[in-house]
């Protein structure tokens, strides 16, 4: 899926919830985040995992519209509770499914399966439950970012440093100045260049100091220039902020608008003078880009 094709349903944001809090996940589907993203795997323990899922469902269950931006994480599929996770919340059609600690373009095949089958079994229409992968949370999975063109239902690729750290037998995933360390860096990278060849979403990984509002911002706004089209978030408060640092601003639009103008009104022609520099088709890309993000075209 393009970004172009998303484009019907904001993905900036995804607001994570327990799965186990009916509370916060109301808060979390209530609040500004394109997507509400219930928590199956961390934030719930292996002893309350039977009452999560029946929480969640219940949850979806309770909610007659708005089920495009309400989703689901689910724990990893090569592991013991993925299939009664989906078994569980499917009844609620869920609008997507985060599988986490996907370890290649395999375990979104297999999910596609199980999701087929769910489908049918609820009375969903074929193919419609999305899905999102973490993609570098298991050290093989930093061999495969880029095996992911094609993959079934999936519309977006994440990243996680913490569950990459604990698959390395790290002590931190930070460096001397408070940074991603190199391996963490290049994990974010990968993400990133595996979702363009994909043709999907790349969405940046939490900032943890939910409180570091300023240093979130900072963070969004260099990632979404790197070329992320969105982050996970933990807390409410972060929603607002992530939102605004993937929205284009005026100027950017502004600005879009005339290169795109400029080319227009020259068709045919490589490089156009423009401000005392050269524009090229790259820029005309990338003016488009932003357009596309803002939904000016």
């Amino acid at each position: 899926m393009t970004e172009t094709s998303t484009a019907q349903l904001p993905m900036r944001s995804w607001l994570f919830a327990p799965g186990d809090a009916a509370r916060k996940m109301e808060k979390c589907a209530d609040s500004a985040a394109d997507i509400a993203l219930f928590d199956l795997e961390d934030a719930v323990t292996i002893e309350q995992k039977p009452a999560a899922r029946t929480i969640v469902r219940e949850f979806l269950q309770s909610r007659a519209a708005g089920h495009e931006r309400l989703w689901v994480r689910i724990n990893p599929v090569d592991g013991p509770f993925a299939v009664e996770d989906l078994a569980a919340v499917m009844p609620g059609k869920p609008g997507g499914i985060m599988l986490p600690k996907a370890r290649g373009r395999h375990d979104v095949e297999l999910l596609d399966h199980y999701l087929t089958a769910l489908e049918a079994a609820n009375g969903i229409a074929q193919g419609t439950t999305k899905v999102i992968a973490l993609v570098t949370e298991a050290a093989e999975a930093m061999f495969t970012t880029g095996d992911y063109k094609g993959a079934p239902r999936l519309v977006g690729m994440t990243w996680g440093a913490e569950d990459l750290a604990d698959a390395l037998g790290a002590s931190t995933n930070r460096d001397a100045s408070g940074d991603y360390a190199f391996t963490y860096k290049l994990a974010r990278s990968l993400c990133l260049i595996g979702a363009a060849s994909a043709g999907v979403l790349p969405i940046e990984t939490i900032h943890g100091d939910f409180r570091d509002l300023e240093g979130l911002r900072k963070r969004a706004e260099g990632v979404r220039a790197e070329g992320y089209r969105g982050m996970l978030a933990i807390h409410p408060a972060q929603v607002e902020v992530i939102n605004a640092a993937f929205t284009p601003s005026a100027q950017e639009i502004a600005d879009a608008r005339e290169i795109v103008a400029i080319f227009a009104a020259n068709p045919g022609v490589g490089a156009i003078g423009y401000k005392g520099g050269m524009l090229d088709r790259p820029y005309l890309a990338r003016a488009e880009t932003v357009l596309r993000l803002a939904g000016a075209e």
